[in-house]
């Protein structure tokens, strides 16, 4: 029984050993979520949040992006199902990240479904290894740092907004525009993709003047995910082909 020993400790210390590293490199980011998400914090207290929503909302949604879109949306005076629904599609892409993902969980449907829970775009990225499965533990690390960051930052702009002042005045009202921006850039690098965001961004300017608040956000994100989804000129529809 003596030679059971240390691999049971193996078996153990590699899922830890795994987590630490994923906390390791989870770092910088969770320094730029606080950052982004203390401005998430004083910009919902000037669209109405109160503090304790601006922090909850952050703690039990952890996205950024859809975030940001339905404090807009309620700011400019849209409604609930606008902002549900601008934000549901802007967190669409998880559902391929999530399929891509399970076979590397164990467990039942359910349990795989929870673990998939923490996943955010960067910590998905970065717990993908070689043989195409994932990291679950590195996963797991990397992304609670993330978390921690946000909703601390979150509430250091929500409580204290009434010492930091007005977002317009700091600039912080810029950061989510640019944080967009940020992300599109990534995107258009492809033709395709820089044919979509076109197409999407004069869809809602001509919807801005005549549709109510939300609606144009909402109109430009199914043109997006339409024309990504849409098959690519030349493809013949086959099983294998991109």
């Amino acid at each position: 029984m003596a030679p059971a020993e240390p691999e049971a400790e193996v078996a153990v210390s590699q899922p830890r050993a795994s987590w630490r590293a994923g906390v390791r490199a989870g770092l910088p980011f969770a320094v730029a979520s606080g950052v982004l998400a203390l401005s998430f914090g004083v910009v919902a207290r000037d669209a109405g949040f109160s503090a304790v929503g601006a922090i909850v909302m952050s703690a039990v949604v952890f996205a950024g992006s859809a975030q940001f879109a339905a404090v807009a949306i309620f700011s400019a005076g849209g409604g609930l199902g606008a902002a549900v629904g601008a934000s549901a599609l802007m967190n669409s892409r998880f559902l391929p990240m999530g399929l891509a993902l399970g076979p590397s969980l164990p467990g039942s449907a359910l349990r795989r479904a929870l673990q998939g829970q923490p996943v955010v775009d960067s910590s998905w990225a970065m717990a993908q290894r070689e043989n195409g499965r994932f990291d679950r533990h590195f996963l797991f690390g990397h992304s609670a740092t993330q978390y921690v960051g946000w909703t601390v930052g979150t509430a250091v702009g929500a409580l204290g907004g009434s010492v930091l002042g007005d977002a317009r005045t700091l600039g912080l009202d810029a950061i989510f525009p640019a944080f967009f921006v940020a992300l599109l850039a990534a995107e258009m690098r492809e033709p395709r993709s820089r044919a979509v965001a076109i197409a999407g961004g004069a869809v809602a300017l001509a919807l801005v003047p005549i549709a109510p608040p939300g609606a144009p956000i909402l109109a430009a994100s199914v043109v997006a995910l339409v024309g990504l989804r849409a098959p690519r000129p030349g493809s013949t529809g086959e099983a294998g082909e991109p």
